[in-house]
Protein backbone atom coordinates (compact mmCIF):
# COMPACT_ATOMS: atom_id res chain seq x y z
CA UNK A 1 0.00 0.00 0.00
CA UNK A 2 1.19 3.51 -0.60
CA UNK A 3 -0.49 6.32 1.26
CA UNK A 4 -3.66 3.59 1.16
CA UNK A 5 -3.66 3.41 -2.54
CA UNK A 6 -4.07 -0.23 -3.55
CA UNK A 7 -0.01 -0.82 -5.23
CA UNK A 8 0.02 -4.34 -7.17
CA UNK A 9 -2.57 -5.62 -9.95
CA UNK A 10 -2.05 -9.31 -9.43
CA UNK A 11 -5.11 -10.93 -11.36
CA UNK A 12 -2.40 -12.41 -13.88
CA UNK A 13 -0.52 -13.64 -11.51
CA UNK A 14 -2.41 -14.79 -8.85
CA UNK A 15 -1.39 -14.31 -4.89
CA UNK A 16 2.23 -13.41 -4.87
CA UNK A 17 4.91 -14.57 -2.12
CA UNK A 18 4.47 -12.42 0.60
CA UNK A 19 8.79 -11.42 0.17
CA UNK A 20 7.83 -10.62 -3.65
CA UNK A 21 4.67 -8.34 -2.89
CA UNK A 22 7.10 -6.45 -0.56
CA UNK A 23 9.90 -5.88 -3.02
CA UNK A 24 7.81 -4.61 -5.70
CA UNK A 25 5.92 -2.20 -2.82
CA UNK A 26 9.68 -1.25 -1.93
CA UNK A 27 10.50 -0.42 -5.61
CA UNK A 28 7.37 1.39 -6.00
CA UNK A 29 7.72 3.38 -2.80
CA UNK A 30 11.49 4.60 -4.08
CA UNK A 31 11.30 4.91 -7.72
CA UNK A 32 7.65 6.44 -8.25
CA UNK A 33 6.95 5.05 -11.51
CA UNK A 34 4.88 7.30 -13.76
CA UNK A 35 2.27 4.49 -14.46
CA UNK A 36 -1.19 4.87 -12.39
CA UNK A 37 -1.73 2.46 -9.88
CA UNK A 38 -2.19 -0.41 -8.97
CA UNK A 39 0.67 -1.50 -11.78
CA UNK A 40 -0.05 -4.97 -13.17
CA UNK A 41 2.67 -7.42 -12.51
CA UNK A 42 3.53 -10.25 -15.08
CA UNK A 43 5.03 -13.92 -15.12
CA UNK A 44 7.12 -15.17 -17.87
CA UNK A 45 5.32 -18.71 -18.16
CA UNK A 46 8.85 -19.87 -19.80
CA UNK A 47 10.80 -19.33 -16.26
CA UNK A 48 8.18 -18.17 -13.81
CA UNK A 49 10.12 -14.99 -13.25
CA UNK A 50 7.90 -12.28 -12.14
CA UNK A 51 8.26 -8.64 -13.54
CA UNK A 52 6.17 -5.52 -14.21
CA UNK A 53 7.16 -2.89 -16.98
CA UNK A 54 7.10 0.85 -15.85
CA UNK A 55 8.23 3.88 -16.62
CA UNK A 56 11.21 5.84 -14.71
CA UNK A 57 12.42 9.74 -14.68
CA UNK A 58 16.03 9.43 -15.43
CA UNK A 59 16.22 11.18 -11.88
CA UNK A 60 14.39 8.34 -10.21
CA UNK A 61 16.22 5.55 -11.98
CA UNK A 62 19.85 6.83 -12.37
CA UNK A 63 20.15 7.10 -8.18
CA UNK A 64 18.85 3.95 -7.75
CA UNK A 65 20.52 1.76 -10.46
CA UNK A 66 23.70 0.37 -11.05
CA UNK A 67 25.35 -2.07 -14.00
CA UNK A 68 27.67 -3.46 -11.44
CA UNK A 69 26.25 -6.61 -11.30
CA UNK A 70 26.77 -10.09 -10.99
CA UNK A 71 25.58 -13.30 -12.61
CA UNK A 72 26.05 -15.26 -9.35
CA UNK A 73 26.08 -12.81 -6.42
CA UNK A 74 26.82 -15.77 -3.56
CA UNK A 75 29.48 -17.56 -5.25
CA UNK A 76 31.06 -15.12 -7.78
CA UNK A 77 30.11 -12.14 -6.38
CA UNK A 78 33.22 -10.48 -7.66
CA UNK A 79 32.43 -11.44 -11.60
CA UNK A 80 30.39 -9.55 -13.48
CA UNK A 81 28.15 -11.13 -16.64
CA UNK A 82 27.61 -8.22 -18.63
CA UNK A 83 29.47 -6.56 -21.12
CA UNK A 84 32.40 -4.48 -20.79
CA UNK A 85 30.86 -0.63 -21.98
CA UNK A 86 32.15 -0.61 -25.54
CA UNK A 87 33.29 3.69 -25.08
CA UNK A 88 34.39 4.00 -28.13
CA UNK A 89 32.02 2.51 -30.42
CA UNK A 90 30.13 4.66 -32.58
CA UNK A 91 26.75 3.26 -32.05
CA UNK A 92 27.32 4.27 -28.27
CA UNK A 93 28.39 7.57 -29.18
CA UNK A 94 25.13 8.14 -31.33
CA UNK A 95 22.96 7.03 -28.20
CA UNK A 96 24.66 9.20 -26.06
CA UNK A 97 23.73 12.31 -28.25
CA UNK A 98 19.69 11.00 -28.80
CA UNK A 99 20.11 10.99 -24.99
CA UNK A 100 21.12 14.66 -24.46
CA UNK A 101 18.63 15.48 -27.18
CA UNK A 102 15.65 14.43 -24.57
CA UNK A 103 15.31 10.92 -25.98
CA UNK A 104 13.17 8.56 -24.49
CA UNK A 105 14.30 5.38 -24.34
CA UNK A 106 12.86 1.66 -24.02
CA UNK A 107 13.45 -1.90 -22.79
CA UNK A 108 15.93 -1.14 -20.06
CA UNK A 109 16.14 -4.69 -18.47
CA UNK A 110 17.07 -4.67 -14.44
CA UNK A 111 16.37 -6.39 -11.35
CA UNK A 112 14.80 -5.14 -8.06
CA UNK A 113 16.89 -6.27 -5.15
CA UNK A 114 18.65 -5.12 -1.95
CA UNK A 115 20.45 -8.25 -1.04
CA UNK A 116 23.90 -6.90 -2.41
CA UNK A 117 24.64 -3.62 -3.31
CA UNK A 118 21.52 -1.97 -1.14
CA UNK A 119 22.08 1.19 -1.98
CA UNK A 120 21.10 0.78 -5.64
CA UNK A 121 18.66 -2.02 -5.57
CA UNK A 122 18.07 -1.54 -9.39
CA UNK A 123 20.54 -4.10 -11.18
CA UNK A 124 20.97 -3.13 -14.94
CA UNK A 125 20.87 -6.60 -16.56
CA UNK A 126 20.66 -5.66 -19.92
CA UNK A 127 20.96 -1.69 -21.63
CA UNK A 128 23.53 -0.75 -19.88
CA UNK A 129 24.76 1.47 -22.73
CA UNK A 130 21.44 2.70 -22.98
CA UNK A 131 21.74 3.63 -19.06
CA UNK A 132 24.81 5.10 -19.00
CA UNK A 133 23.90 7.60 -21.71
CA UNK A 134 20.82 8.26 -19.25
CA UNK A 135 22.82 9.31 -16.71
CA UNK A 136 24.97 11.39 -19.15
CA UNK A 137 22.30 13.22 -20.03
CA UNK A 138 20.64 13.38 -16.72
CA UNK A 139 24.06 15.42 -15.48
CA UNK A 140 23.24 17.61 -18.32
CA UNK A 141 20.18 18.83 -17.03
CA UNK A 142 18.04 16.05 -19.50
CA UNK A 143 15.09 14.37 -16.80
CA UNK A 144 12.90 12.05 -19.59
CA UNK A 145 11.30 9.04 -18.70
CA UNK A 146 12.59 5.86 -20.21
CA UNK A 147 11.05 2.46 -19.75
CA UNK A 148 12.36 -0.48 -17.88
CA UNK A 149 11.33 -4.21 -17.59
CA UNK A 150 11.75 -5.10 -13.79
CA UNK A 151 12.27 -8.35 -12.81
CA UNK A 152 11.78 -9.58 -8.66
CA UNK A 153 13.19 -12.60 -6.74
CA UNK A 154 15.10 -14.06 -9.45
CA UNK A 155 17.02 -17.24 -9.12
CA UNK A 156 20.31 -17.59 -10.84
CA UNK A 157 18.62 -19.59 -13.51
CA UNK A 158 16.33 -17.00 -14.11
CA UNK A 159 19.20 -14.50 -13.85
CA UNK A 160 21.19 -16.16 -16.61
CA UNK A 161 17.70 -16.12 -18.99
CA UNK A 162 17.23 -13.08 -18.15
CA UNK A 163 20.81 -11.73 -19.40
CA UNK A 164 20.98 -14.09 -22.64
CA UNK A 165 17.44 -12.48 -23.74
CA UNK A 166 18.42 -9.08 -22.81
CA UNK A 167 21.73 -8.67 -24.15
CA UNK A 168 19.97 -10.28 -27.53
CA UNK A 169 19.04 -7.14 -28.95
CA UNK A 170 23.08 -6.42 -29.08
CA UNK A 171 24.13 -9.13 -30.39
CA UNK A 172 25.65 -11.19 -27.01
CA UNK A 173 29.35 -12.16 -28.22
CA UNK A 174 29.25 -16.16 -27.36
CA UNK A 175 32.17 -15.40 -25.57
CA UNK A 176 30.12 -13.48 -23.34
CA UNK A 177 27.49 -16.59 -23.28
CA UNK A 178 30.51 -19.02 -22.10
CA UNK A 179 31.60 -16.87 -19.67
CA UNK A 180 28.07 -16.60 -17.86
CA UNK A 181 27.31 -19.86 -18.44
CA UNK A 182 30.87 -21.03 -17.13
CA UNK A 183 30.04 -18.26 -13.93
CA UNK A 184 27.05 -20.36 -13.09
CA UNK A 185 28.81 -23.65 -13.11
CA UNK A 186 30.95 -22.03 -10.66
CA UNK A 187 34.19 -20.54 -10.01
CA UNK A 188 36.18 -23.71 -10.79
CA UNK A 189 37.67 -23.17 -14.29
CA UNK A 190 38.22 -18.76 -13.40
CA UNK A 191 39.74 -20.21 -10.52
CA UNK A 192 42.35 -22.65 -12.44
CA UNK A 193 43.37 -20.25 -15.26
CA UNK A 194 43.97 -17.58 -12.38
CA UNK A 195 46.70 -20.21 -10.33
CA UNK A 196 48.65 -21.42 -13.57
CA UNK A 197 48.76 -17.38 -14.88
CA UNK A 198 46.45 -17.53 -17.61
CA UNK A 199 44.37 -14.92 -15.60
CA UNK A 200 45.19 -12.37 -13.55
CA UNK A 201 44.07 -12.72 -9.61
CA UNK A 202 40.92 -11.12 -9.65
CA UNK A 203 41.04 -11.51 -13.36
CA UNK A 204 37.34 -12.41 -15.59
CA UNK A 205 37.37 -14.18 -18.63
CA UNK A 206 36.83 -11.91 -21.97
CA UNK A 207 33.68 -11.16 -23.02
CA UNK A 208 35.39 -11.11 -26.87
CA UNK A 209 38.36 -12.57 -28.15
CA UNK A 210 40.59 -9.58 -29.13
CA UNK A 211 44.14 -9.16 -29.14
CA UNK A 212 45.66 -7.93 -25.41
CA UNK A 213 42.46 -9.34 -23.74
CA UNK A 214 42.27 -11.82 -21.37
CA UNK A 215 41.99 -15.47 -22.23
CA UNK A 216 38.25 -16.50 -23.43
CA UNK A 217 36.21 -19.67 -21.47
CA UNK A 218 36.52 -21.59 -25.00
CA UNK A 219 40.29 -21.20 -24.89
CA UNK A 220 40.68 -22.67 -21.65
CA UNK A 221 38.24 -25.14 -22.41
CA UNK A 222 40.17 -25.98 -25.17
CA UNK A 223 42.97 -26.17 -23.57
CA UNK A 224 42.16 -28.63 -20.87
CA UNK A 225 40.25 -31.33 -23.32
CA UNK A 226 42.83 -31.37 -25.35
CA UNK A 227 45.65 -32.34 -22.71
CA UNK A 228 43.53 -34.71 -21.88
CA UNK A 229 42.72 -36.58 -25.49
CA UNK A 230 46.52 -36.34 -26.12
CA UNK A 231 46.97 -38.52 -22.96
CA UNK A 232 45.12 -40.83 -24.24
CA UNK A 233 47.43 -41.51 -26.99
CA UNK A 234 49.86 -44.21 -26.66
CA UNK A 235 53.17 -42.51 -27.52
CA UNK A 236 54.41 -45.77 -29.30
CA UNK A 237 51.70 -45.70 -31.67
CA UNK A 238 52.06 -41.71 -31.99
CA UNK A 239 53.17 -42.24 -36.07
CA UNK A 240 49.52 -44.26 -36.53
CA UNK A 241 47.36 -42.91 -34.54
CA UNK A 242 44.41 -39.89 -35.59
CA UNK A 243 45.79 -36.68 -33.64
CA UNK A 244 43.99 -34.13 -34.64
CA UNK A 245 42.65 -31.54 -31.23
CA UNK A 246 39.65 -30.51 -31.08
CA UNK A 247 38.33 -26.49 -30.68
CA UNK A 248 35.20 -26.75 -28.74
CA UNK A 249 32.22 -24.88 -29.90
CA UNK A 250 31.41 -21.63 -28.48
CA UNK A 251 27.95 -19.85 -27.53
CA UNK A 252 26.17 -23.46 -26.75
CA UNK A 253 25.93 -25.99 -23.76
CA UNK A 254 29.33 -27.77 -24.91
CA UNK A 255 28.15 -31.74 -24.15
CA UNK A 256 32.06 -32.69 -24.11
CA UNK A 257 32.97 -29.90 -21.72
CA UNK A 258 30.07 -31.01 -18.92
CA UNK A 259 30.82 -34.63 -19.53
CA UNK A 260 34.82 -34.49 -19.28
CA UNK A 261 34.70 -32.63 -15.78
CA UNK A 262 31.73 -35.60 -15.10
CA UNK A 263 34.30 -38.25 -15.74
CA UNK A 264 37.18 -36.42 -14.25
CA UNK A 265 35.83 -34.66 -10.95
CA UNK A 266 39.27 -34.16 -9.48
CA UNK A 267 40.96 -32.62 -12.78
CA UNK A 268 41.30 -29.15 -10.82
CA UNK A 269 43.60 -30.59 -8.43
CA UNK A 270 45.80 -32.60 -11.02
CA UNK A 271 49.10 -31.47 -10.82
CA UNK A 272 49.99 -32.41 -14.41
CA UNK A 273 47.08 -30.62 -15.97
CA UNK A 274 48.55 -27.18 -14.15
CA UNK A 275 51.72 -27.70 -14.92
CA UNK A 276 50.82 -27.70 -18.59
CA UNK A 277 48.69 -24.64 -18.14
CA UNK A 278 51.68 -22.88 -15.97
CA UNK A 279 54.12 -23.58 -18.85
CA UNK A 280 51.79 -22.36 -21.37
CA UNK A 281 51.31 -19.01 -19.72
CA UNK A 282 55.01 -18.71 -19.77
CA UNK A 283 55.14 -19.66 -23.59
CA UNK A 284 52.33 -17.03 -24.35
CA UNK A 285 54.00 -14.06 -22.30
CA UNK A 286 58.00 -15.26 -23.73
CA UNK A 287 56.18 -14.88 -27.19
CA UNK A 288 54.67 -11.45 -26.09
CA UNK A 289 57.72 -10.21 -24.85
CA UNK A 290 59.72 -10.59 -27.80
CA UNK A 291 57.98 -8.34 -30.10
CA UNK A 292 57.36 -5.98 -27.28
CA UNK A 293 59.73 -2.61 -26.75
CA UNK A 294 61.25 -1.89 -23.96
CA UNK A 295 58.68 0.60 -22.81
CA UNK A 296 56.44 -2.31 -22.82
CA UNK A 297 54.95 -1.28 -26.62
CA UNK A 298 53.69 -3.11 -28.63
CA UNK A 299 56.22 -3.52 -31.94
CA UNK A 300 55.09 -2.27 -35.43
CA UNK A 301 53.70 -4.79 -37.32
CA UNK A 302 54.13 -7.82 -35.11
CA UNK A 303 50.55 -8.01 -33.67
CA UNK A 304 50.18 -11.53 -35.07
CA UNK A 305 53.58 -13.22 -34.44
CA UNK A 306 52.97 -11.52 -30.81
CA UNK A 307 49.86 -13.38 -30.27
CA UNK A 308 50.72 -16.90 -32.02
CA UNK A 309 50.52 -18.88 -28.60
CA UNK A 310 46.71 -17.72 -28.66
CA UNK A 311 45.94 -18.58 -32.37
CA UNK A 312 43.22 -21.50 -31.24
CA UNK A 313 45.08 -24.67 -33.46
CA UNK A 314 48.48 -23.68 -31.76
CA UNK A 315 47.10 -23.66 -28.41
CA UNK A 316 45.40 -26.62 -28.72
CA UNK A 317 48.19 -28.56 -30.43
CA UNK A 318 50.51 -27.69 -27.50
CA UNK A 319 48.22 -28.25 -25.15
CA UNK A 320 47.43 -32.24 -26.72
CA UNK A 321 51.29 -32.63 -26.91
CA UNK A 322 51.67 -31.75 -23.35
CA UNK A 323 49.00 -34.78 -22.47
CA UNK A 324 50.60 -37.05 -25.05
CA UNK A 325 53.94 -36.38 -23.53
CA UNK A 326 52.38 -36.62 -19.88
CA UNK A 327 54.07 -40.49 -19.88
CA UNK A 328 57.50 -39.18 -20.75
CA UNK A 329 58.92 -36.33 -18.38
CA UNK A 330 62.12 -35.99 -20.39
CA UNK A 331 60.59 -35.44 -23.91
CA UNK A 332 57.43 -33.12 -21.75
CA UNK A 333 60.21 -30.92 -20.65
CA UNK A 334 61.77 -30.76 -24.26
CA UNK A 335 58.34 -29.44 -24.93
CA UNK A 336 57.64 -27.00 -22.71
CA UNK A 337 60.98 -25.57 -23.14
CA UNK A 338 60.05 -23.87 -26.42
CA UNK A 339 59.46 -21.13 -24.48
CA UNK A 340 63.33 -20.25 -23.59
CA UNK A 341 64.22 -19.76 -27.23
CA UNK A 342 67.33 -17.81 -27.73
CA UNK A 343 67.64 -14.99 -29.87
CA UNK A 344 64.02 -15.55 -31.83
CA UNK A 345 60.83 -15.85 -31.03
CA UNK A 346 59.87 -19.21 -29.07
CA UNK A 347 57.76 -20.40 -31.63
CA UNK A 348 59.26 -19.07 -34.79
CA UNK A 349 56.59 -17.11 -35.88
CA UNK A 350 58.88 -15.92 -39.37
CA UNK A 351 59.35 -19.99 -39.98
CA UNK A 352 55.70 -21.06 -39.74
CA UNK A 353 54.60 -18.25 -41.91
CA UNK A 354 56.71 -20.19 -44.50
CA UNK A 355 55.75 -23.16 -44.07
CA UNK A 356 53.46 -25.23 -46.51
CA UNK A 357 52.95 -28.38 -48.47
CA UNK A 358 52.60 -28.27 -52.11
CA UNK A 359 48.77 -29.57 -52.19
CA UNK A 360 48.23 -25.63 -49.98
CA UNK A 361 46.15 -23.52 -51.83
CA UNK A 362 47.80 -19.79 -53.57
CA UNK A 363 45.90 -17.86 -50.31
CA UNK A 364 47.63 -20.62 -48.15
CA UNK A 365 49.57 -17.97 -45.37
CA UNK A 366 52.03 -20.58 -43.86
CA UNK A 367 51.71 -22.56 -40.48
CA UNK A 368 49.64 -21.09 -37.33
CA UNK A 369 47.05 -18.39 -39.13
CA UNK A 370 44.49 -20.81 -39.55
CA UNK A 371 42.41 -23.06 -37.33
CA UNK A 372 40.83 -25.79 -39.22
CA UNK A 373 41.99 -29.56 -38.21
CA UNK A 374 44.62 -29.60 -40.98
CA UNK A 375 46.55 -26.83 -39.07
CA UNK A 376 45.84 -28.34 -36.21
CA UNK A 377 47.51 -31.54 -36.86
CA UNK A 378 50.09 -29.99 -38.66
CA UNK A 379 51.26 -28.56 -35.24
CA UNK A 380 50.93 -31.55 -33.44
CA UNK A 381 53.30 -32.77 -35.72
CA UNK A 382 55.56 -30.28 -34.93
CA UNK A 383 55.80 -29.50 -31.25
CA UNK A 384 56.03 -33.53 -31.08
CA UNK A 385 58.97 -33.20 -33.35
CA UNK A 386 60.71 -30.40 -31.33
CA UNK A 387 59.95 -32.71 -28.18
CA UNK A 388 62.37 -35.14 -29.56
CA UNK A 389 66.11 -33.38 -29.24
CA UNK A 390 64.34 -29.90 -27.82
CA UNK A 391 66.34 -27.93 -30.58
CA UNK A 392 63.77 -25.51 -31.11
CA UNK A 393 61.59 -24.76 -33.97
CA UNK A 394 63.36 -24.37 -37.42
CA UNK A 395 62.56 -24.00 -41.34
CA UNK A 396 63.88 -27.73 -42.16
CA UNK A 397 61.36 -28.63 -38.87
CA UNK A 398 58.63 -26.93 -39.96
CA UNK A 399 58.56 -28.54 -43.21
CA UNK A 400 59.15 -32.18 -41.90
CA UNK A 401 55.98 -32.00 -39.34
CA UNK A 402 53.95 -30.25 -42.54
CA UNK A 403 55.28 -33.83 -44.50
CA UNK A 404 54.56 -36.17 -41.84
CA UNK A 405 50.73 -34.86 -40.98
CA UNK A 406 50.24 -35.26 -44.84
CA UNK A 407 51.80 -38.73 -44.90
CA UNK A 408 49.64 -39.32 -41.98
CA UNK A 409 46.81 -38.04 -42.86
CA UNK A 410 46.87 -40.56 -46.17
CA UNK A 411 48.27 -43.47 -43.84
CA UNK A 412 44.88 -43.01 -41.80
CA UNK A 413 42.31 -43.13 -44.71
CA UNK A 414 44.51 -46.21 -46.38
CA UNK A 415 43.35 -48.03 -42.96
CA UNK A 416 40.00 -46.61 -42.94
CA UNK A 417 39.58 -48.02 -46.68
CA UNK A 418 41.30 -51.67 -45.92
CA UNK A 419 38.84 -51.95 -43.01
CA UNK A 420 35.96 -51.17 -45.09
CA UNK A 421 37.11 -53.69 -47.94
CA UNK A 422 37.75 -56.30 -45.60
CA UNK A 423 35.22 -55.84 -42.82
Amino acid sequence: MTDGVETLDTRLVGTLDPGVQAMIEDFVEMCKPVESLPILVMRDKATDAIFVEVHLLADSLVPAATVDVPLDPEDSADYRANREVVEDHVAFAKMKDDAKNARAFSNLVCEFTRAFNEDHPLKIIGGQHRFTAIQEALEGGVNEHHGVKLYFALDNEQRLDVQLISNTNIAVSTDLFDRMTETLAGPELRQWCQKVGLLKDGEDFADRRARGNPITVRAARTFIINYYRGTDIEPKKFDSSATTPVILKSGVQVEEWTELKLQRPTLWEDANLQLAGAEFSQLVEAQRKRFTTAAGKLKPGAADSAEKAMNYAVLSAWAYVSGVLSKNKTRQKRHFDLRTAEGKDPLNAGALAKGRHKTDPENYRGLGYRTDAKERSRLVELFYLQAEDGSKITPAMVDLAIKKAVAKEALLEVSKASEKANP
